[in-house]
C-alpha cells in the first residue's frame, strides 16, 4: 500500500475515534448531588442530683379493725345502729333477748340462797356438837359429819356464787356496745337470728379510720437495699417519714405517712416482708380494702447523669446509646443503666456530662454516619443542676 493511501485510513480511523468519543460524552448525564445529611433530635446529658424511690403497691386496712361477735347464744331482738356510719366506743349496737339469760340468773340466786342455808345449818351442828362432843355427850364420829357438812356447803355457796357472776355476766353481753370509735360495717345478721349457738357469730365490725394502716410487701432484696441505705439495729423504732402515697385515681394523697412495724420474718412463699405505713386519715377518704402506691424515699444520688429513656436501646440486656460527636458523625456507646426517674434514665457508667445523645431519629442512623443535629424539644428532656 502506497504511503499516501495509508496517511488517508489512519485519518478516517482517527475521525471515527473522536466522533466516537463525542457522542458517549454527550449521551452521559450529570451525577446526582449527594443527598443530605439526616436530621436527629439531641440533648445534652444532664448531671443532678437524684432521689432514689421505692415503690410499693398495697392495701389499706383498719388502724383497728375490731370484729364484734355475739358471746351468748340467743335472738337477735334489735339492731341500733346505722349500717356505714361512725359510732361512739360503748355505743349499742346490737340486742339479744335476755328472758332466758335472766331466769337463768333468778336459778343461780336461788340456788345461793339454798346453799346459805344448808351452810347456816351445818354451820350450827358444829357450834352444838362441838362442846357435846368435849363431854361426850354425842360421839366424834358425829362432830366430824358436821364439820365435814359445813365444808360441803360452803364450797357449794361458792359454787353458786360463781353460778350468780356468771349469769350475770351472760346477762351483760345479751348489750352489744363499740369497743372502740370507728366506722360500723354493714350487718350480718337480722332481727329475728338466732346466733352465738356453738361459736361467736359474727355481727359486724368496727374499723378505727384515723390514722389508717397502709400494707405493703416489700422484697427481700429492696428489704436490704433500705438496711444498707439506713442501717439500724433489729428491734429499733422506724424512723422513715415523709412517705407519699398515690390512690387508685392517679391522685397523690395530701397527707405524708410513717413507717409503721415490720413483721418479724420474710414470708418463705412470696419471698416479701410485710411493713405498715400509717398515714393520718382526718376526713376518711381512706377505707379499708383501698388499693394505693406509696413511695419511699431510699437514697439521693449525688451528681447523677441523666438521659430520656427514648434515648436508650435494648438489645439481649446490654444497653447502647447514639452520641454526635464534634464532626457530628454518629458513634454508637454501650452505657451502665441505673433507676428510672420519671421519663429520665439515670447513667452510672459510659457517658461525660455536657456530650450530645441522639433522642429521636434512632432509625436512621448508623455508627460514623454524618448527621445534622438539632435540639430536642424541651417537654421531659433532664434539666441540669440541682432542680
Amino acid at each position: 500500500m502506497s504511503a499516501g493511501r495509508r496517511s488517508m485510513l489512519s485519518f478516517v480511523q482517527s475521525g471515527a475515534v473522536v466522533t466516537g468519543l463525542v457522542l458517549t460524552a454527550a449521551c452521559e448525564k450529570p451525577a446526582p448531588p449527594p443527598p443530605p445529611p439526616p436530621e436527629v433530635y439531641v440533648t445534652d446529658v444532664a448531671q443532678r442530683d437524684v432521689p432514689e424511690y421505692l415503690e410499693l403497691v398495697g392495701q389499706a386496712q383498719g388502724y383497728q379493725d375490731v370484729d364484734i361477735r355475739a358471746r351468748v347464744e340467743g335472738f337477735l331482738e334489735s339492731v341500733d345502729f346505722q349500717e356505714g356510719t361512725f359510732v361512739r366506743k360503748g355505743a349499742i349496737l346490737y340486742h339479744i333477748d335476755p328472758k332466758p339469760l335472766e331466769a337463768t340468773l333468778a336459778a343461780a340466786n336461788a340456788d345461793v340462797a339454798t346453799a346459805q342455808a344448808r351452810l347456816e345449818k351445818a354451820t350450827n351442828d358444829v357450834n352444838r356438837y362441838t362442846p357435846l362432843a368435849a363431854k361426850q355427850a354425842v360421839s366424834q364420829q358425829e362432830l366430824d359429819n358436821a364439820r365435814a357438812e359445813k365444808d360441803a356447803a360452803t364450797s357449794q355457796l361458792a359454787a353458786a356464787k360463781a353460778a350468780v357472776d356468771r349469769a350475770t355476766l351472760d346477762l351483760g353481753y345479751t348489750k352489744i356496745y363499740s369497743p372502740i370509735d370507728g366506722l360500723v360495717g354493714t350487718t350480718q345478721v337480722k332481727p329475728g337470728n338466732f346466733v352465738g349457738r356453738g361459736e361467736a357469730t359474727l355481727l359486724t365490725t368496727v374499723s378505727q379510720l384515723d390514722p389508717i394502716i397502709f400494707r405493703v410487701g416489700i422484697t427481700e432484696a429492696d428489704y436490704l437495699r433500705v438496711m444498707q441505705n439506713g442501717p439500724r439495729k433489729a428491734g429499733a423504732a422506724a424512723t422513715a417519714a415523709g412517705i407519699q402515697l398515690t390512690l387508685a385515681d392517679g391522685t397523690a394523697y395530701p397527707e405524708k405517712g410513717t413507717l409503721g412495724p415490720v413483721e418479724r420474718s420474710v414470708n418463705a412463699s412470696t419471698g416479701t416482708l410485710g411493713i405498715q405505713l400509717i398515714f393520718p386519715n382526718p376526713n376518711n377518704v381512706l377505707r379499708p380494702g383501698a388499693y394505693g402506691r406509696a413511695r419511699l424515699l431510699l437514697d439521693t444520688i449525688s451528681g447523677a447523669l441523666l438521659v430520656p429513656q427514648r434515648a436508650v436501646q435494648e438489645l439481649q440486656g446490654l444497653y447502647s446509646v447514639a452520641l454526635v460527636n464534634a464532626d457530628s458523625t454518629i458513634s454508637f456507646r454501650n452505657v451502665k443503666v441505673g433507676p428510672r426517674v420519671d421519663s429520665l434514665w439515670v447513667i452510672t457508667e459510659g457517658l461525660k456530662p455536657g456530650e450530645r445523645v441522639v433522642v429521636e431519629g434512632l432509625q436512621r442512623i448508623r455508627d460514623g454516619m454524618t448527621v445534622t443535629a438539632k435540639p430536642a424539644p424541651a417537654g421531659d428532656l433532664p434539666k441540669s443542676g440541682g432542680q
